[in-house]
């Protein structure tokens, strides 16, 4: 006996997905979009979405030839601790809410393993798979929306109307033909909350009256992608930010009444750690506080690049000493960077 679009569904809940629809695989119209945004240069460096893994991004049968369907998943990751206008102490540095626990590509790719294995008991006839987590080219918010899981706001982020945009996404390509959901509209209205909170204005006018985001001004985009050096003219509205940033999140009025995960995987030990203990990690100790977590993608120079960053924007004379060291780092971009968040500081 085939399986059912519903079966298929209530086997996501089951695995532990909160958010869960349909989508067919085929190209979207989204990809001209995403298309006219590169060609923009707003991915900056990430070479993953300007290569030729960019144009992949066009047909989802480019990862699985015989895929029908497309099952988009979303994995809640909010918790009760403080949004980032909550901490007001300039000694402790922001690490972005979806890093706090663990990496969620594993925790998004053991849940559709489970699935995989649970379809298998239920259909029938032998079935081709492929799951996708944020690495795979995929247009993983077009699909979602197209899936009804939300629509893409001005903040890019994919947001549910009752849940708001604390979620992880994952996909399932299956050859099994499965009856796909409906988008939903747009449901931004004319709030601009996430637009005029952006300390580096990174949301820019769009050619069709809306907005996208240019990461070569985001602060997620410089301390997590971006190696090297970071110019001090930027550098200086990252605020105590060391991996990420929430705020375009963190005042979007549809996360207000957002739920809270129940996952233990994403509850954290530490929202905002302090910054002189920061700088003290070597690489072996950064290694063992951050193993399982997505800060590891800063790596451990990019890091402390973020920490001396966020130390001179403290405005706390006592970060000048462990700027003094920084600076005295083996890593030219580490101890340059310290240098001028040094100068920052004490102008």
């Amino acid at each position: 006996m085939a399986i059912t679009t519903e079966q298929v569904k209530e086997l996501a809940r089951q695995c532990g997905f909160e958010l869960v629809g349909i989508a067919p695989a085929r190209p979207l119209l989204d990809f001209e979009r995403f298309e006219q945004w590169r060609g923009q240069g707003f991915a900056g460096e990430m070479t993953y979405l300007t290569d030729r893994r960019g144009a992949m991004r066009r047909d989802p049968r480019n990862l699985l030839p015989t895929a029908q369907s497309i099952l988009s998943v979303g994995k809640l990751y909010n918790t009760a601790h403080p949004y980032t206008s909550d901490i007001d102490d300039p000694e402790r540095g922001w690490i972005s809410r979806y890093a706090w626990g663990a990496d969620y590509h594993d925790v998004l790719r053991n849940g559709l393993r489970a699935l995989v294995d649970r379809i298998a008991e239920i259909h029938d006839a032998p079935f081709e798979w492929k799951i996708c987590v944020d690495t795979a080219p995929l247009l993983e918010r077009s699909y979602a929306q197209a899936a009804g899981l939300g629509w893409i706001g001005k903040n890019s982020c994919l947001i549910n109307q009752q849940r708001g945009s604390w979620f992880f996404l994952g996909e399932l390509l299956l050859s099994i033909p499965l009856v796909p959901d409906t988008s939903v509209p747009d449901r931004c209205g004319t709030c601009t909350r996430c637009i005029d909170a952006c300390p580096t204005n990174a949301f820019v006018p769009d050619h069709d009256g809306g907005w996208q985001l240019d990461s070569r001004s985001c602060i997620s985009y410089f301390t997590i992608e971006k190696r090297g050096e970071i110019p001090s003219t930027i550098a200086q509205n990252f605020g105590n930010s060391v991996f990420g940033c929430d705020i375009c999140q963190d005042v979007c009025p549809w996360n207000r009444r957002a739920p809270v995960t129940e996952d233990a995987a994403f509850l954290p030990a530490s929202v905002a750690p302090d910054l002189k203990e920061l700088a003290e990690l070597t690489e072996d100790e950064f290694r063992v506080r951050f193993r399982g977590s997505p800060v590891m993608r800063a790596k451990y120079a990019g890091f402390l690049r973020n920490v001396a960053i966020a130390m001179g924007n403290s405005g706390q004379a006592n970060m000048r000493e462990p700027l003094e060291r920084l600076a005295a780092h083996a890593d030219p971009v580490v101890a340059e960077t310290a240098r001028e968040a040094m100068a920052i500081l004490m102008a």
